[in-house]
């Protein structure tokens, strides 16, 4: 009979995500992996399979909590600005308990050019954001709350400013840096 387990499967996927996010996926070791979960390597591999299966749940944990904060964001009630405003001043002010950057646009950089699995839930997990945002955009847009542009356009430019806030921040740039970055990206709005 088998032992059950007496670990937190999702605690495990948790600490090995900031790990993934913090060295990205080929400078993370089993080793990285059994410190930072608390697991031994049989208990990884008997859980996840391998260090891959491990990384594609930390990348999807990461994207449901990530997308589905900004989602909740996208959705809310408040004024246009103020959302994309939110969604960018999280870049700015990022969890202290977080690495600094994004897993999602690592992973974009480092492995989905060469993954083609990996592109996919990434396009997908983009798509969905976009298509919130812009028809966010255009309920403003039709409410007169701002002026009439390409919706499309503009929630793209949101996200590409976003991951250009993150990249800056695993870069090191300053907090007044990206403020400034969010000021003038807020200027559309």
């Amino acid at each position: 009979m088998a032992r059950p387990r007496t670990f937190d499967e999702e605690r495990a996927v948790d600490a090995a995500m900031k790990v993934f996010w913090t060295f990205g996926y080929d400078g993370t070791s089993t080793q990285d992996l059994c410190e930072a979960t608390g697991l031994g390597r049989s208990s990884i591999y008997n859980t996840f399979t391998s260090k891959r299966d491990l990384f594609d749940r930390s990348l999807r944990h990461y994207m449901d909590a990530r997308t589905g904060g900004q989602l909740e964001v996208i959705e809310s009630d408040l004024p246009i600005r103020e959302r994309v405003r939110r969604i960018l001043w999280d870049a700015v002010e990022p969890d202290p308990n977080d690495p600094a950057g994004c897993l999602v646009v690592n992973t974009l950089v480092d492995l989905a050019p060469n993954d083609p699995e990996i592109a996919a839930a990434l396009e997908r997990d983009h798509a969905n954001r976009l298509a919130a945002l812009t028809t966010a955009i255009r309920t403003a847009q039709a409410a007169g709350e701002i002026a009439g542009q390409d919706a499309a356009g503009l929630a793209e430019y949101v996200f590409v400013v976003l991951s250009g806030l993150r990249v800056a921040a695993r870069g090191g740039a300053t907090r007044s840096a990206q403020e400034a970055v969010v000021a003038a990206a807020l200027r559309a709005f």
